[in-house]
């Protein structure tokens, strides 16, 4: 799929199409690949969600951090910025616009706590380490603002899904799921390739097809337009009702055809980045999941590649898969039905 215009004017200056994920400064000036470059987003994300945790941020500030993360590296390479003083930048600096302060010499103290493994009464008040993680946020958080433009504004799925939520506040599981999904998406790069709404709706039908089980209709089938009922007027005092519930979120936001090419996208990709897990050990979680057929998307290659064949250049392996997702704000924890992937360990 190419570049795609959509009518958010306040983010479209945030949206890339997916073409420009092969032509990131990590691949045009440091040689990075894609595939290497995804799996580090994912890693570095994983990383800024387990800082905002224990500093005991709200899910908007860790979302919008998430979001500037992902901004940060189509502006700068990974070779130069490394994505754990970009992650801890990105939650500094979100502490302050989403009115959740926290000190600098907190953020530091957790940040080098994840970093090295030690306790927290194990840091010296004085440590020179901590000392040294505070230089480092504040050096990265000013490469941070101006790759940002000082333009704060993040557009957030999880807003979308709780006035979606509002409309068919029945479907627990259904919710649980989506949000769930929302949480996770922030590992890939939708968030600067798709509108809010789109990525709302996407995580909101692919939950709606995981709580069906895998005997219910396709994404395909789901995104597909119905079929004309009657061709007689609709009376002005009639409310016309959803034929199907499935069609539930397309109906919400009422999505025009390229709005609909998105969210077959991003369904594509969300599925591609599970698919793409070690399950080694969670294949419960993940296997009502990972056998969902993605929709058919022509002539889009695929992003991901599966992360235990990523060619890493670290004498440090990676965890499995470990943790959750970011607390809901919306309505309790995300389930651990949805693993979270990848476990961070800082590189050499």
């Amino acid at each position: 799929m190419g570049a795609v215009s959509y009518s958010s004017p306040s983010s479209s200056q945030w949206l890339f199409p997916l073409s420009a994920l092969s032509a990131t400064p990590s691949a045009e000036t440091s040689g990075i690949s894609l595939e290497n470059e995804l799996y580090d987003r994912a890693r570095g994300v994983e990383f800024l969600f387990r800082l905002g945790t224990s500093l005991a941020l709200p899910g908007s500030a860790m979302y919008t951090a998430a979001t500037w993360f992902h901004r940060f590296y189509m502006r700068y390479s990974m070779e130069d910025y490394h994505r754990q003083d970009v992650a801890a930048s990105c939650i500094f600096l979100a502490t302050k616009t989403e009115e959740c302060g926290r000190k600098l010499r907190d953020v530091a103290k957790v940040y080098h706590m994840k970093v090295t493994g030690v306790e927290a009464g194990q840091v010296p008040p004085d440590s020179p380490e901590v000392e040294l993680c505070q230089a480092r946020i504040l050096q990265t958080e000013e490469a941070l603002l101006e790759a940002l433009c000082f333009d704060f504004v993040v557009d957030s799925p999880h807003t979308e899904l709780a006035d979606l939520f509002d409309t068919h506040p029945d479907e627990f599981l259904v919710q649980e799921y989506s949000w769930s999904f929302a949480s996770d998406s922030y590992r890939t790069p939708l968030c600067i390739l798709y509108p809010s709404q789109v990525i709302a709706a996407a995580c909101y039908i692919l939950a709606q097809r995981v709580a069906d089980g895998p005997q219910s209709a396709s994404l395909d089938a789901r995104l597909s337009s119905p079929a004309p009922v009657s061709s007689l007027p609709t009376p002005p005092s009639h409310k016309a009702t959803s034929p199907n519930a499935s069609r539930l979120a397309i109906e919400h936001f009422a999505f025009n055809e390229v709005e609909l090419a998105g969210v077959a996208d991003a369904l594509a990709i969300l599925l591609e980045f599970y698919s793409a897990q070690d399950v080694a050990g969670s294949a419960d979680y993940l296997q009502p999941v990972i056998a969902v057929t993605p929709p058919a998307v022509p002539s889009r290659k695929s992003l991901y590649h599966p992360f235990s064949q990523i060619n890493r250049t670290s004498s440090s392996q990676d965890a499995g898969l470990q943790g959750r997702t970011p607390n809901s704000s919306h309505g309790g924890s995300t389930p651990s039905k949805v693993p979270s992937p990848v476990e961070d360990s800082r590189r050499s």
